[in-house]
């Protein structure tokens, strides 16, 4: 028994490794246009690293003036410093069975592309300095050369034992506390009502956590192309449905993911988090650039003086 055990272990790690790279070569591939797209993250603040002189203008600190620089020229300049406070970004990606439908056997899954645009974006902020996590993994966030890998390994493990369970636990984010002011990003089809995620995004943004969803859909749930006798089939747990003429009901459908989409961005928009979408057949760099670009920004009020 013991050995049996242990064959069917090692036959697991294997194939989990070999889900790695893939995974991890567009992931990169990606990560690298976003950077590109962004022209990286500076922003003015504390720390030790140069930036940039400013010219000085009358109400700024006499004491950042650099004498040096003013001296070259008839006005005064400041040293800006830049900020070096690494933020916190906690990643979940949606590994439930109906992330594993394609409607065409040369697509990617929703849940292969999930994948991709979790990590990618881990390696973005990861090589932007920022400390990154799968939401739920149990690990701390951290920053460095390995991250990348690291998660892509967690990643394909989660993933690994999600295609073994029964259990519902991997169709919505872990209730997890995390700590205030830290970035989450959730990746999902998020086809459930949205009332079911609503628990989950009030308890972040109760902690001052930004956030931002990406709607992951095949081209087929858009627009529902199925013309005649149709059966639509259930894989968690909803049971099975049989059209007769499947082309009548398009319209229908069609307004009520509408509805679902707006249902979806109200939601985020309450909770002072935003919202995109992508579709298995177009490039990954649009969605995932707009996710970064949200995360960079500081998007939370200021008091005012």
């Amino acid at each position: 028994m013991a050995t049996a055990t242990f064959d069917k272990t090692k036959y697991q790690a294997a194939e989990i490794a070999e889900r790695v790279p893939p995974l991890l070569l567009a992931a990169r591939r990606i990560a690298a246009t976003i950077e590109q797209g962004v022209h990286g993250r500076r922003r003015v603040g504390r720390g030790e690293a140069f930036w940039q002189f400013r010219q000085y203008y009358p109400g700024d600190e006499i004491r950042r003036l650099d004498w040096r620089q003013s001296a070259k020229t008839d006005r005064l300049y400041l040293r800006q410093m830049e900020w070096s406070a690494a933020q916190t970004a906690f990643l979940w990606c949606d590994l439930s069975a109906s992330m594993r439908f394609s409607s065409k056997r040369d697509l990617p899954s929703k849940l292969e592309i999930a994948q991709v645009i979790t990590l990618a974006l881990a390696g973005a902020m990861s090589r932007a300095g920022e400390r990154v996590a799968l939401l739920g993994s149990g690990e701390r966030p951290s920053a460095g050369r390995f991250v990348l890998e690291s998660i892509a390994h967690r990643l394909a493990h989660l993933a690994g034992q999600a295609e073994t369970s029964s259990e519902p636990k991997f169709s919505i984010p872990p209730p997890t506390y995390l700590p205030a002011h830290a970035h989450v990003v959730l990746v999902s089809d998020f086809l459930a009502p949205p009332e079911e995620l609503k628990t989950t995004i009030n308890r972040f943004a109760g902690t001052a956590c930004r956030g931002h969803l990406i709607q992951v859909l095949d081209p087929a749930e858009l627009d529902l192309p199925y013309m005649g006798r149709v059966r639509f089939e259930g894989v968690e747990g909803e049971g099975d449905l049989l059209m007769s003429r499947a082309e009548n009901i398009r319209e229908e459908y069609k307004t009520e993911l509408a509805n679902h989409w707006d249902g979806l961005r109200l939601l985020a928009q309450s909770a002072g988090w935003s919202v995109s979408r992508h579709i298995t057949d177009q490039s990954a760099a649009k969605s995932l650039l707009e996710a970064y670009q949200w995360l960079a920004a500081d998007h939370r009020p200021t008091a005012q003086h």
